[in-house]
């Protein structure tokens, strides 16, 4: 008997569209010959399953379920594509833990740690995880810039604690720009992290969840045209991925360690997404995402092509890891 997968997206963050993408192809690749798939649309406004002829019909919140006429349709499992809250900040996970329903992300608490930037540096540095020098604050603290330049030196990143695809990020040269930088900040987010700049090769490492193992898949180097890995950068094609990164054999070696060192510690499971700045021949994280971009030209599903995963086979894998 087929299973029934809601594919959730949407969120209440600004990746709102650009989960919308990614829940799109996840839908697209499916087989449905396996699975009957419910694209279900979240905002703060509305939850709806969309029908391919776009008409919606409310989700009932007490047990995530959808009447379609008078058919009650209850789903075997969530696919998880929402970037930013409440999908990758562990809301939904827990409300998903809490009605029994498999999901396949990784689980709540795993979910808020790493998408709070701090906490998630903070935890991973007794176990040997480097990251840049950095500098924090909340909104209403007093701004001390000459503190923060002494800390973290200039170039500095000034960025949203809790946000994702570099929404509320900026590159500081000047002291003097550098509360026009927190105040855009703050726009996404109550708290920030500013952290010094990392001069060095950027690599993004995907870490999965593949039939019962941890699986590391093919490193992506990252060159960016514009001066950072920016939105334009992401999504408008303003920087090269390139997968396999042209590091050397020792990089890549001690970079998928770390990459895997950072998903069995977390006890992490489904997709993961780690990011790695290289000083000499040191990798120094930046940041580890839990619900990365599904798109065909999304970094992951580049990654796990490499690896001869399609994306057919690496969506029905997620949801056969969380099933009963």
């Amino acid at each position: 008997m087929k299973k029934n997968i809601a594919i959730i997206m949407g969120g209440y963050s600004s990746e709102y569209k650009i989960s919308l993408k990614s829940g799109k192809v996840v839908y697209d690749y499916l087989d449905k010959e396996k699975f009957n798939c419910f694209p279900i649309h979240i905002s703060k406004e509305k939850w709806v399953y969309v029908n391919q002829e776009n008409v919606e019909f409310p989700v009932n919140r007490h047990d995530f379920s959808i009447k379609i006429e008078s058919e009650l349709i209850q789903f075997d499992c969530v696919f998880n594509a929402i970037h930013g809250t409440p999908g990758e900040d562990g809301l939904l996970q827990a409300y998903f833990e809490l009605l029994n329903i498999p999901q396949t992300s990784c689980n709540f608490y795993q979910a808020a740690l790493t998408f709070n930037k701090r906490d998630l540096l903070s935890v991973l540095k007794p176990y040997g995880i480097k990251s840049a020098p950095s500098y924090y604050l909340n909104k209403g603290d007093k701004v001390n810039t000459e503190e923060i330049i002494n800390t973290v030196k200039l170039p500095c990143f000034v960025k949203a604690n809790k946000s994702g695809s570099s929404y509320g990020i900026s590159k500081v040269y000047k002291k003097e720009d550098l509360r026009k930088a927190i105040k855009s900040a703050y726009e996404e987010d109550d708290e920030i992290i500013i952290e010094g700049f990392l001069d060095g090769t950027e690599v993004s490492v995907g870490v999965i969840s593949y039939e019962g193992e941890t699986k590391v898949l093919p490193i992506t180097e990252i060159v960016s045209e514009n001066d950072f890995f920016d939105y334009e950068a992401k999504y408008e094609g303003k920087s090269k991925e390139i997968t396999p990164a042209r590091i050397s054999k020792s990089k890549e070696e001690k970079v998928k360690y770390l990459a895997k060192k950072i998903y069995e510690v977390l006890k992490m499971k489904g997709f993961s997404r780690s990011e790695f700045i290289f000083i000499g021949d040191e990798p120094y994280l930046l940041e580890v995402n839990t619900t990365p971009g599904l798109t065909t030209e999304s970094i992951l599903p580049q990654q796990a092509k490499q690896a001869g995963i399609d994306l057919p086979s690496l969506f029905e894998n997620a949801i056969n890891e969380v099933l009963p």
